[in-house]
């Protein structure tokens, strides 16, 4: 009997071989799906919970991969089987089907479901049993084609690659500079941390400096996507993942450029962008419309400015530092500077509450966090609040022009939390008492009279 086991076994054309184990945790289409997601700029646990996996798994994944792909998003090519086609075949072999019933079927050459039936059988109990979970583990196994990497084959090439991204710093007279002792712990590091010391050549650099260096030599070519996949991907033996660190980013991860495009600006959605505010604000023919921004100084102290389009009339948000502030940061605690999103809200609310509702008709801001609480702002002022498009200042030019006016009284370096409101008032009082060209040599002040006593409200005084 144990003969004719054994006998049947060795048809499988291999020999004996570790047990594929328990079933795997996703197939190769759940894979594809992950990675497809993390592509498009989602996390890892948004990319697994889409997946069919549990974000633990999206996470690990990610981790162990490096950030990168560890499998192809190319669709499967139709020349193979297919796990639902394996899982058909191990229903009808079970059910006593020949292979040519299978074959027809599942409209498959005979000679094909005949080699997976006998290549891809489990045989650890010395018998041919087809299981569709093993069969895709052989399938899956057999279709690697390991291949070193260039960098892990050519030496000289891996040792420019080395010198060149994480070579020691040297002095002018040759002498190597340790820079600060920094420990690898396999994250990137941490704000206002010290960082290590190297060359730290980027990728294209280095791949873009080998022609120059090795003219005649064609075997010192590399492409700055090898060395980064050197760094990142495990299993390429070439490049050690702590050399990370040496790149400019310093991420001990890949990250996606989709990701990296949304980051902290989950708030800022289309249909508050500056596209969208009022066509009457831009041709500033009725006043009401508002620019804002911070005027950050010494110790993130900082003073919020609120500029009418119209008139040019300013007001000052005073943003005095919270209780807690000289203690020790507690990490992912409240902003204590004062210029947090709920400072700043409050700040703009008690302003604006104070104006009458005709000159509340809407607020541009660039994208800073400050204004992450915009909605509850909008639903306690009825003031609409539109966001510039990022690193474009000159879409708020009269708030970036208001700025430069008032640095001639809170200059940059100076610690602005030592005004206190009624400075602030004194010197908006100021700002709003200068003629302006602009306005026909009127001020900001006598602009907005006019426009209140043209349009009055009850109960709202003018401004003095």
């Amino acid at each position: 009997m144990a003969d004719r086991k054994r006998r049947r076994s060795d048809r499988a054309g291999r020999p004996s071989m570790r047990s594929p184990g328990r079933p795997m945790v996703a197939r190769r289409e759940d894979r594809q799906r992950f990675w497809a997601a993390i592509r498009r700029g989602l996390s890892s646990e948004d990319a697994a919970v889409g997946a069919g996996v549990s974000p633990a798994v999206g996470t690990r994944w990610f981790r162990d991969s490096g950030g990168m792909p560890s499998i192809s998003l190319a669709p499967a090519s139709g020349r193979y089987l297919s796990f639902s086609e394996r899982e058909e075949i191990a229903l009808l072999h079970a059910r006593a089907h020949g292979v040519r019933e299978i074959a027809r079927q599942l409209r498959r050459s005979p000679s094909t479901i005949s080699r997976e039936l006998r290549r891809n059988a489990a045989t650890r109990g010395g018998d041919l049993q087809y299981r569709a979970i093993a069969a895709q583990w052989h399938a899956e196994r057999r279709a690697r084609r390991p291949k070193a990497a260039k960098l892990a084959r050519h030496e000289p090439l891996r040792r420019y690659v080395q010198d060149r991204l994480a070579g020691a710093v040297t002095a002018p007279d040759g002498r190597p500079v340790a820079g600060p002792d920094v420990r690898w712990v396999g994250r990137r590091h941490g704000r206002r941390q010290p960082r290590r010391w190297a060359t730290a050549w980027s990728p294209e650099q280095i791949a873009k400096r080998l022609p120059t260096d090795f003219p005649d030599d064609d075997s010192m070519r590399v492409s700055h996507e090898a060395i980064y996949q050197a760094l990142y991907v495990p299993g390429r033996g070439a490049l050690r993942r702590e050399w990370t660190a040496c790149l400019r980013t310093g991420r001990a991860l890949r990250v996606p450029r989709a990701r990296t495009r949304g980051r902290g600006k989950q708030f800022v959605t289309a249909d508050v962008l500056i596209g969208q505010r009022p066509a009457e604000a831009a041709d500033r023919t009725v006043p009401g419309h508002w620019e804002g921004d911070l005027i950050v100084g010494l110790g993130s102290s900082a003073i919020g400015t609120l500029v009418e389009r119209t008139t040019r009339f300013t007001v000052l948000l005073h943003l005095p530092r919270m209780i807690g502030h000289d203690e020790a940061r507690r990490k992912n605690g409240p902003a204590l500077a004062g210029h947090g999103a709920e400072a700043v809200r409050a700040a703009i609310a008690s302003a604006m509450t104070a104006l009458p509702e005709p000159l509340r008709r809407s607020l541009t801001w660039d994208q800073g966090a400050e204004m992450a609480q915009h909605a509850r702002l909008r639903l306690d002022t009825g003031l609409p609040v539109f966001f510039c498009a990022p690193r474009s200042p000159w879409q708020r030019g009269t708030n970036e022009n208001t700025n430069g006016l008032l640095r001639q009284y809170f200059p940059k370096g100076t610690d602005l939390s030592a005004h206190s409101a009624d400075d602030l008032a004194a010197i908006a009082a100021a700002l709003n008492g200068r003629p302006r060209k602009v306005l026909g040599w009127r001020t900001p002040a006598e602009a907005l009279n006019d426009y209140l006593s043209l349009h009055p409200e009850p109960g709202v005084a003018t401004t003095p």
